[in-house]
């Protein structure tokens, strides 16, 4: 049974001096995103990995300590090419709703073109809870200074509580992480654009009858 407690840091090894050397830690991680994603993490093996990513196995160790290891590059790995693929759809949004509305619709597309690593993501719970909390709390962050400038804009209503701002980080999340499940993986040849539609609408209507 995997361990679900949330592990000490753990040093990572040196990054690779040589762009050959980055070459074969990408290939590894590309791999195991592949491997992983394919047949989840306690069926992945180093073994598989290196064969698909074309190394010895040995190599492996070069860069990596464990399979976890590999897991935690993966999710990080994530977060980053996430969040600055949301930054620059949303960079020309005229207000905070416009830019819910092209954020989730960058989202639900970067899910269905990274399908792999974004069911790596969701694995990682099992496997490092720690890393998998790192992943959303600093989406949690960069989306609570994006609600509070928009607050001060006038662009949104006031929350009205001391943690409103918290409140609703978490809340968009949850939108865009289920239907990312619904729409992104469960059904990736929905047309996106009515589906993006209809949560900007609430988003920006609420759900009450007026």
């Amino acid at each position: 049974m995997l361990n679900t407690a949330p592990r000490a840091k753990k040093r990572t090894l040196p990054l690779p001096k040589t762009g050959r050397g980055e070459m074969t830690r990408r290939k590894i991680l590309d791999a195991a995103k592949r491997e992983i994603g394919r047949r989840g993490f306690a069926e992945a093996s180093i073994s598989t990995i290196t064969s698909e990513a074309g190394v010895a196995q040995g190599t492996f160790y070069i860069y990596f300590r464990s399979k976890e290891d590999v897991m935690r590059e993966l999710v990080l790995h994530m977060g980053r090419m996430l969040r600055h693929h949301l930054t620059e759809a949303t960079e020309g949004a005229k207000n905070r709703i416009e830019a819910e509305r092209l954020g989730l619709r960058a989202f639900l597309d970067f899910v269905r073109r990274n399908p792999d690593l974004y069911k790596v993501v969701e694995e990682s719970q099992f496997v490092d809870e720690k890393v998998y909390r790192q992943y959303y709390t600093e989406f949690a962050k960069s989306y609570r200074i994006a609600l509070a400038a928009a607050e001060k804009r006038g662009e949104i209503t006031p929350g009205g509580t001391e943690n409103a701002i918290e409140v609703r980080a978490w809340m968009l999340m949850g939108i865009a992480v289920f239907l990312g499940q619904r729409y992104g993986l469960w059904d990736p040849k929905a047309p996106l654009d009515p589906i993006v539609d209809v949560a900007t609408a609430l988003l920006a209507h609420g759900m009450a009858a007026r």
